[in-house]
């Protein structure tokens, strides 16, 4: 057949190709997409099929928690219990709210020492315990979660086990990414903490763990999260996951290095500072307490020093009583109505942060003065 220049005539279904479109160009966008879901498979090492594409985390986790409890009742479980960690992702504990508000028993973790008190989980696990829902990597603290024992405390139990379902979206600069890594049966990812595109995200669950859509529509993404797929913002996210697995363990060894050097710094120039630090560390975040001064006039004061850092989860800084996850860690309401949060990727500079440290030493300074005229 004669070569013939194409019109693109179907705007309707998108101005570029949509990957549920019959034609050349929905068909190519088909294929780029099912390439990148395989290119995300391999990264985390499940099947293919077990890829669902979202627009971010917040819709994972939703989906993750509301689908599967809501799928299980339809399915005639009665009475349901789920435990969530209450330091989590706002999208985490929202949902277990919502879950309760639906009738479900929904209970925070119990947390010791920066880490699940996995004696007291299992004395907390009842017959009707469907999920536990909790993070690989506080987004505030950077503390790193033991999944792995809270799992085995999971299958442990008698009969079916709840499935265990872990938010990794802070995970992948630092930490291996595969579902057994965190020997998750339901695993969330998001673009935007790994890369420059935000509106894409993904849940990993078998096709075997009952799951009911949030809405209705096009039937897309095994029937699960209707809306076209975004082919390019699916190539840009395994870019991305990709560049973070290569360079995982030069940045680690950077960032733990970096960080030594921020705390050690914070120890000798600001005077009643607090770390919050757990065993096991991401070590691209560090978070302080700074009891008695604005932490919110202190990013003011930095972001006008050319530094952006938050007080807390973006997602969560209109909150007027602190950080949430600070509080649930440490159990100090003080210390938590008073932290600021530094993270960096791998593109910040040991100089940076080093000019950090001097531009954060003097507007503390500047703050206990009293001087804000």
């Amino acid at each position: 057949m004669f070569w013939k220049k194409r019109t693109y005539l179907d705007t309707a279904a998108g101005v570029s190709g949509n990957p549920s479109s019959p034609h050349e160009e929905g068909r190519r966008a088909k294929e780029v997409l099912e390439e990148t879901r395989t290119d995300i498979a391999r990264l985390l090492e499940v099947q293919p099929g077990d890829i669902i594409f979202t627009s971010g985390a917040t819709e994972a986790n939703a989906l993750a928690m509301l689908g599967h409890v809501r799928a299980l009742s339809a399915a005639g479980n009665k009475d349901m219990h789920v435990l969530y960690l209450p330091s989590a992702h706002a999208s985490v504990v929202e949902n277990a709210k919502v879950l309760a508000a639906e009738g479900i028993i929904a209970e925070a973790l119990p947390v010791k020492d920066y880490r699940v008190d996995t004696e007291a989980l299992a004395k907390m696990l009842r017959e009707e315990t469907v999920l536990v829902s909790m993070d690989a990597v506080c987004g505030e603290t950077g503390v790193v979660w033991n999944t792995r024992e809270v799992a085995r405390v999971l299958q442990t139990r008698p009969g079916s086990h709840p499935l265990l379902h872990v938010d990794a979206s802070q995970a992948p600069l630092t930490e291996k990414i595969s579902r057994a890594h965190f020997d998750a049966d339901i695993l969330v990812l998001d673009s935007s903490k790994v890369g420059v595109d935000r509106g894409i995200g993904v849940l990993v669950a078998h096709r075997t763990i009952p799951i009911t859509p949030l809405y209705r529509g096009g039937g897309q993404e095994r029937g699960l999260r209707s809306g076209s797929e975004s082919p390019e913002l699916a190539q840009g996210f395994a870019a991305a996951l990709r560049a973070a697995a290569r360079g995982r363990e030069a940045f680690r060894a950077r960032a733990e290095r970096d960080r030594e050097r921020l705390v050690e710094s914070i120890e000798k120039t600001i005077p009643h500072a607090h770390i919050q630090q757990g065993r096991a560390q991401a070590p691209n975040i560090l978070n302080l307490s700074l009891p008695g001064r604005d932490t919110d006039y202190l990013v003011t004061l930095l972001d006008e020093a050319g530094f952006a850092v938050s007080t807390r989860s973006a997602c969560e800084t209109d909150s007027e009583e602190g950080s949430r996850a600070v509080f649930a860690l440490t159990g100090d309401s003080i210390r938590a109505r008073a932290t600021l949060r530094i993270s960096w990727n791998p593109s910040v500079r040991p100089s940076e942060l080093a000019r950090f440290a001097k531009a954060l030493a003097k507007a503390i300074v500047f703050i206990d003065s009293g001087d804000k005229g």
